[in-house]
Formats: C-alpha cells, structure tokens, sequence
C-alpha cells in the first residue's frame, strides 16, 4: 500500500461518506447486483477490505466473505461491522491463497493502492476460479469538460481541508484525491487488465465519477 491507512481509519468512514457524498454504498450495491446471475452462496474475497463496507453488503447476498487487508486498524472496524466474515493481514500482490479458490474477487476503492498494479491483478485473478468474476469499483476523475473543474475544486482545496478539520489529517485527503488522479481509467485501466490476462467490461457512474469494472475469468 502506499500509504498508512491505520492513521486514518477511525474517521474514514465518516470521510468516505462525506467526499462521496453517501454516493459510496449506492455503488458497493449496484456492484454487488453483478453478482446477481450466479447462484449464491458464493465463495468471495474482498481484497483491500478496509473497514468492510464491501464485506457487509456481499455478506446480504449470502456470499460467504474472507476480506484481506493490509491495515488492522482497519480491519478492527470492519470485524464490529461483519463478525461472522474471516478476515486476515495479508498483501493483496501476494495473497495466501491457492490458485482457482474463489468465485468471486472483489475489490472496491482499493487497486489504485496496489504498489505494483498488474501484480496485485494478477494475484486476483490467479485465485479466481475458472468462470468466476472478477469485480473491481475505483475512483476517477470525471471524462466531462464542464463536470471537471468541479470536481478538481472540490476534491484538491475542499477535501483536504475537511480532512484537516474533521479527521486531523490533511496530508491523508491530499494523497487520496492525488492518488485517483493519478490512476488509470477507462480504456487505459482495461489495457492493464487485458495485459494481466482477463477481458473486462467498464460502467461509468455519476458522470464517470465512480468506474465499475467487471471480468470472467476464462
């Protein structure tokens, strides 16, 4: 990860829901919902579980849930959330997990942390099951000229400064919007996943705000 989420995890959820304006849950459902042509209960793991909101939501389909994370801090908050879940330490480009073990692969908010990203892919993919689904949410910066400079104001000068003001940490929400910023999207993020092996499809959500990227392992 490149940066240490166990400094800011008490006041991330409140910040998420702040920066995403509550918009954050509504894409973790619809999310989920791509799931929905499988049969449950599916044998899932939520890579970069942070504090479980991916867990708890694929937990009310009747997925049976191990989230891996590389923050205790983190994860403390997400065992209050889902107790019954398994969660463990582990580096989502090194995951302890045999080859083929899951149906389905999570990953929301997350890949954009990954050290090295086609390694942290391709370990994904590698414990997918043959036929399983591979379902990654990221952050991006909106593709629309008119939407854009709204969203640059608001997250480069108002979030960092809400991060200092609520969560005492304006270094955190400067790094976070930089980061999405600074990761690929669109067809530029299909052509590392394409690279590492897996076809995807992509679906924008508010104004491209939100990127929701879905592949079947072959």
């Amino acid at each position: 990860m490149a940066y240490d989420f166990d400094t800011i995890a008490r006041d991330y959820d409140r910040m998420n829901r702040l920066m995403t304006l509550g918009l954050d849950c509504r894409w973790r459902k619809r999310a989920v919902r791509e799931l929905s042509t499988f049969h449950f209960p599916l044998s899932t793991l939520d890579v970069a579980c942070g504090t479980g909101d991916m867990v708890v939501e694929l937990m009310k389909h009747g997925c049976t849930v191990i989230g891996v994370d590389l923050s205790e801090e983190m994860m403390a908050i997400a065992r209050q959330k889902a107790p019954t879940a398994t969660y463990m330490i582990a580096d989502a480009e090194h995951l302890p997990f045999e080859d083929n073990s899951f149906d389905v692969v999570t990953c929301a908010f997350g890949v954009r942390n990954f050290v090295h990203l086609e390694q942290g892919l391709g370990e994904m993919l590698r414990v997918l099951k043959p036929g399983g689904r591979m379902v990654i949410l990221e952050l991006a910066t909106p593709d629309s000229v008119v939407v854009r400079p709204f969203y640059n104001l608001y997250t480069r000068r108002l979030i960092p400064l809400l991060g200092k003001w609520l969560a005492g940490s304006r270094e955190a929400y400067t790094y976070l919007p930089r980061s999405i910023e600074r990761f690929p999207k669109g067809k530029d993020f299909l052509a590392v996943l394409e690279h590492v092996g897996v076809r995807a499809s992509e679906r924008k959500m508010t104004f491209g705000v939100c990127r929701e990227y879905v592949a079947v392992k072959d």
